[in-house]
């Protein structure tokens, strides 16, 4: 399994038509083959920076997300407040245990 997470900082906050984007992304990529887990959050103490998680089955599927129509247009509402800062990490492990 692939694993992603991660933070990415905005200039500017999350505007109407990056949440837009954001949402639209993430439906899109739950529903891609091999996503296991997609998320964006807020983080609470700085609205300004987004948490990234996400999940895929393997490389191949993480691959094709990249290559995707969705991808390219978040790519391109996303250049129009480019982040200050991104510090993502791809992960490759296994399922993990429940915690508990």
């Amino acid at each position: 399994m692939i694993q992603i997470n991660g933070t990415i900082r905005l200039a500017e906050g999350i505007d109407s038509s990056t949440l837009d984007a954001i949402i639209t992304m993430v439906r899109a990529s739950r529903a891609e083959d091999g996503c296991l887990d997609y998320t964006f959050a807020r983080d609470l103490a700085d609205p300004n920076t987004l948490v990234l998680f996400e999940r895929w089955r393997d490389k191949a599927a993480l691959d094709a997300h990249g290559k995707s129509a969705h991808m390219a247009a978040f790519q391109e509402v996303m250049a129009n407040n480019p982040p200050v800062s991104r510090d993502l990490r791809i992960y490759e492990t296994d399922d993990g245990q429940p915690l508990g």
